[in-house]
């Protein structure tokens, strides 16, 4: 009688393990864009803010920029096929930058954030949306910018800052 429930089990952790596998091995890793996703970068000097409204109207939470003297906000909408894939907001006003992605496919993009000011290069990190099976992932960081600072932000389709798709950086960066 022993021998026959330690039969049992093994053959249910044994069928468990063989289940687990299958799964594993059905599940697809995530893809690289191929080609990129098509970007739009719209830019609005913060002195006539709060704005929203026309470009920065998009179907899942719309852009509104605060007032924020001297500042110039970016938003940068990334489309693949005619699917709304995700976004990027940098707001001058408490230098927040938001990363959206929008659409559930497997992939995700990477933001690399820096700023020069005072004569030099400062990077911030690279930073996603989270990946989960939500309709919008959304990723808010609080970025510590000073006031007048040209901010560069970079996307790209890989991890380790790999696969530029494109960048609001030099004469085209935001300013905090």
């Amino acid at each position: 009688m022993r021998t026959d429930i330690g039969r049992r089990f093994t053959g249910l952790v044994t069928g468990a393990l063989l289940a687990a596998g299958a799964l594993f091995a059905t599940a697809a890793p995530a893809q690289a864009y191929d080609p990129d996703p098509g970007v739009s970068t719209y830019y609005r000097d913060t002195d006539g803010c709060p704005c929203s409204g026309g470009t920065l109207t998009d179907p899942f939470d719309g852009t509104h920029f605060a007032h924020d003297a001297g500042g110039l906000a970016v938003k940068m909408e990334l489309d693949d096929a005619g699917w709304f894939v995700g976004k990027v907001e940098f707001h001058p006003n408490d230098e927040k930058l938001w990363v959206y992605d929008t659409k559930n496919d497997g992939d995700t993009f990477y933001v690399a954030v820096g700023y020069s000011s005072g004569g030099s290069y400062h990077d911030l990190g690279t930073f996603s949306a989270p990946g989960t099976s939500d309709t919008v992932d959304l990723t808010v960081k609080d970025l510590d910018i000073p006031d007048g600072a040209y901010v560069d932000i970079t996307l790209y389709d890989g991890s380790g800052r790999a696969d530029h798709i494109a960048a609001a950086r030099g004469t085209g960066a935001a300013v905090a």
